[in-house]
């Protein structure tokens, strides 16, 4: 949940507003619980099925066999050591950027800033898994609280006529309209994104079969009722076109219920819950990476591991590496659009079509330890989503993730070619 969370909420909530011309914002949301769902069910039978540190990487090989499994999980962990790093370095610039409400910022300075946290995350992991599962305890509670609290806040100065006066109004169903719905779905998504990051630590997980699918289905609908309780009460306290025009619409939110110095205290929670998701996601993603280069199927450096703390500390240092020369030349809004467009095709669109052929398998009852409510529904509807959201990332960002595919199938041909040429 903390991975889910983030900075993503806060920042992009007037992004969704603009986008959707108005308290019709709802629905970008609801569509993100909607796909969030429908894919968390992939995710859960796939979890359950292959409970391994590695995610993706995992139920790739496993869902196509052969070359095809090889290829695919090649491309899913290139493709990560780039998009991850991107996750890392947008929750860095989005904390740098959400900052500014408390302390004044050149831009070079959010960039250092951004930096400079991305090194502190990669600091903070340099220790063993039990200690980093309860500092991940303690941040939950932050980011449930700090959720709870604008939820209330809101509740409590309710007004009905201004959230949802112009609801009507933005609806038309034009081909604006679903233009508009994309652009914001791309928002909301980025804003539930990490719903599978259990999947990535599956070999550390306890009784993983039921966990793992427990952990994905909670942490989808907690957050989802979360988000639109959310962006309703904002609704309900902040005329719209202010929310849209506003950089720091919580901290404004915060603002004009208690006044500047209780907006201070919660900008300042909002950033630690932008720091508690950054410490989630390189956690997660540290080790995928390590798993793929534990199987000699990627690059050796990424299967070190410490030899006191026994983490994959390269893996990490890489990441953070990377992610740090990402903080210091992205936009938050470029990084957003690429984080999706890299991933929706590899990652989230073969792994649906390949739980549907692992379903039509002889054996699929014996491997499947959890199954869906009403498949192929859920698989249906995740498809056909993603590849909207897909389509309404811009066309340089879908070009751009196609070029990263191409590279990496280069890369691909060429290390798997020195590899025989080793053996």
């Amino acid at each position: 949940m903390i991975d889910m969370v983030g900075i993503g909420p806060f920042i992009s909530m007037s992004l969704i507003i603009g986008a959707m011309n108005g308290p019709a914002c709802i629905l970008a949301w609801i569509l993100g619980a909607v796909l969030s769902l429908c894919d968390g069910m992939v995710w859960s039978e796939l979890g359950a099925a292959y409970p391994e540190a590695g995610g993706s990487y995992v139920f790739l090989q496993k869902l196509y066999p052969g070359k095809w499994g090889k290829l695919f999980s090649f491309l899913y962990i290139w493709q990560t050591t780039l998009q991850a790093p991107l996750v890392i370095a947008s929750g860095a610039i989005g904390f740098s950027s959400y900052l500014t409400y408390i302390l004044p910022l050149e831009e070079w300075q959010k960039h250092v800033i951004s930096g400079a946290l991305v090194i502190a995350i990669t600091l903070l992991l340099y220790r063993d898994i039990k200690t980093t599962g309860k500092m991940g305890v303690i941040m939950s509670i932050v980011v449930i609280g700090v959720l709870l609290w604008l939820i209330f806040a809101g509740f409590t100065h309710f007004d009905t006529q201004l959230a949802f006066g112009d609801f009507s109004k933005g609806i038309n169903f034009s081909s604006v309209f679903f233009a508009g719905l994309g652009m914001a779905s791309v928002k909301s998504m980025y804003s539930f994104l990490g719903y599978y990051n259990v999947c990535h630590l599956g070999g550390e997980i306890k009784n993983p079969s039921k966990n793992i699918p427990r952990s994905i289905i909670i942490s989808i609908l907690g957050i989802a009722i979360l988000y639109l309780c959310m962006q309703t009460s904002v609704l309900g306290v902040l005329p719209w076109k202010e929310a849209r025009d506003s950089k720091f619409v919580a901290s404004l939110f915060f603002e004009r219920i208690y006044g500047h110095q209780v907006a201070l205290v919660a900008t300042g929670l909002i950033l630690l819950v932008a720091i508690s998701s950054l410490f989630a996601v390189m956690l997660g993603y540290s080790r995928v990476l390590y798993a793929a280069a534990a199987e000699g199927n990627y690059f050796k450096v990424f299967a070190k591991v410490h030899p006191r703390l026994h983490i994959p500390h390269a893996s990490i240092l890489i990441l953070g590496g990377i992610a740090f020369v990402f903080s210091l030349f992205f936009t938050l809004g470029d990084a957003i659009k690429a984080i999706l467009a890299m991933r929706i095709l590899v990652q989230f669109v073969s792994q649906a079509i390949g739980i549907v052929l692992l379903h039509r398998k002889k054996e699929s009852h014996e491997i499947l330890k959890f199954k869906m409510p009403f498949f192929p529904l859920p698989v249906v509807l995740a498809i056909g989503i993603w590849i909207y959201i897909y389509l309404a990332t811009d066309l340089k960002f879908i070009l751009g993730s196609l070029g990263v595919l191409g590279l990496g199938l280069i890369v691909f041909r060429v290390w798997r070619g020195n590899l025989s040429k080793i053996s």
